[in-house]
């Protein structure tokens, strides 16, 4: 079963906080779905513990709540965040290297000697 047909799309990307607020709505057999697929796929501990419990839930009478919103503001972007790695030295003579550039030695700038 791909990630598009899963009763949550982006099932795969949700961190768990936010994984538990969105299976609420969903039903039996749509828990079932995803927890098969965290099975075959991942099988993080975590998450086939919130889903059997979720499960375990509707089975003794719970109901799913309504609905989440279509474009939910949980799903995590894919963004770099880090900064920007480059070859060039520091900008100044005598001042350190910033993280990640390296002089012709390979110890970076403040190391020659």
């Amino acid at each position: 079963m791909s990630d598009k047909q899963l009763p949550l799309p982006d099932f795969d990307e949700l961190p768990l906080g936010a994984l538990g607020h969105r299976i609420r709505s969903l039903t039996e057999d749509e828990l079932r779905q995803l927890l098969e697929h965290e099975r075959a796929h991942a099988a993080r501990v975590p998450v086939t513990e919130l889903l059997t419990g979720r499960l375990d839930e509707l089975q003794r009478g719970a109901v799913p709540s309504p609905g989440a919103e279509k474009d939910p503001n949980d799903v995590p972007g894919h963004t770099p965040s880090s900064s920007k790695v480059t070859p060039e030295g520091p900008a100044e003579p005598g001042r350190p290297s910033p993280p990640g550039t390296r002089s012709s030695t390979g110890k970076g700038i403040e190391h020659n000697e």
